[in-house]
């Protein structure tokens, strides 16, 4: 099996997979992307945090306005409580954020587009409709992850936090944010830690024919790829000590509204945080 072959194996599995497909260093890099949950306590190495900056403000950024900030929690107390609140009513679900050194907060963020816009004579009313807020988020996820790409290549490992918005107010409030932005999601990012018993591997996908379209949306076509995929991800789970489960049963799982946590709540906070979301 050659290396390539070695890679879609482990991302598709024995599910169909692409007959053809380009390569190169970047790509291979891609496909071995993994979460991380378990971390060595040591710091970054020197120049890591800016080099993923620097590779965030690489991505693209609608009409140029570069609506994301982020914020680098290192501070141990600080972490925790940030941890806490991640957490909600399932309290150390998220306890490895105080492992890793860094747990990075991406922050949509129309606060300084709306003080230079009302300072230049402008009513920043565009501020008050969705669309504006869908833009920094999106803004913000770009960014995000050509961080991740970043940080993988070099060594360290990372993994997304949503449930940063299971209290998004109070999150901000903890870190000063200005009104026009909030926490969208975080990242935590370390060295990790491959510990016996807790093994950490790549995660299968579906077949792309459940994700990839031609020219027409085909939900029957789409709805069909998910057989092969149940397989797989059956053996994940197997591997990783998980309890048995199918996908489809994850994903009604995943949708239960107890497991937004706070995050029902999210529309309130964001209009307390300027966001009208007209």
């Amino acid at each position: 099996m050659t290396e390539h072959q070695a890679l879609l194996e482990q991302r598709y599995g024995a599910q169909t997979k692409p007959a053809r497909m380009a390569w190169n260093a970047q790509i291979a890099a891609l496909l071995l992307h993994r979460s991380v949950r378990n971390y060595l306590p040591e710091a970054l190495p020197e120049g890591a945090l800016e080099a993923m900056v620097a590779a965030a403000q690489s991505a693209s950024t609608s009409s140029n306005l570069h609506q994301w900030s982020v914020v680098a929690v290192g501070d141990p107390a600080l972490k925790a409580r940030v941890a806490e609140l991640a957490s909600g009513r399932k309290k150390d679900a998220n306890r490895f954020i105080n492992d890793a050194p860094l747990v990075l907060l991406w922050v949509a963020d129309l606060s300084r587009s709306h003080a230079i816009t009302c300072d230049g004579g402008g009513d920043a009313q565009v501020h008050d409709y969705l669309d504006a807020f869908l833009m920094a988020s999106i803004d913000a996820a770009l960014a995000a992850q050509n961080a991740v790409v970043a940080a993988e290549s070099m060594g360290l490992g990372v993994v997304y936090i949503g449930a940063m918005r299971n209290e998004a107010q109070a999150l901000a409030e903890l870190i000063h944010l200005p009104r026009y932005s909030f926490v969208a999601f975080g990242l935590v990012v370390g060295k990790p830690a491959d510990l016996p018993g807790k093994p950490e591997t790549v995660r299968p996908r579906p077949p792309q024919s459940v994700v990839l379209h031609h020219d027409r949306y085909d939900f029957q076509r789409s709805m069909a790829g998910l057989d092969d995929y149940e397989a797989e991800f059956g053996k994940f789970r197997e591997h990783m000590g998980s309890a048995r489960r199918s996908w489809k049963e994850s994903v009604v799982h995943y949708n239960r509204f107890d497991y937004m946590d706070g995050r029902e709540k999210l529309r309130q906070a964001m209009v307390e945080r300027g966001f009208n979301l007209l």
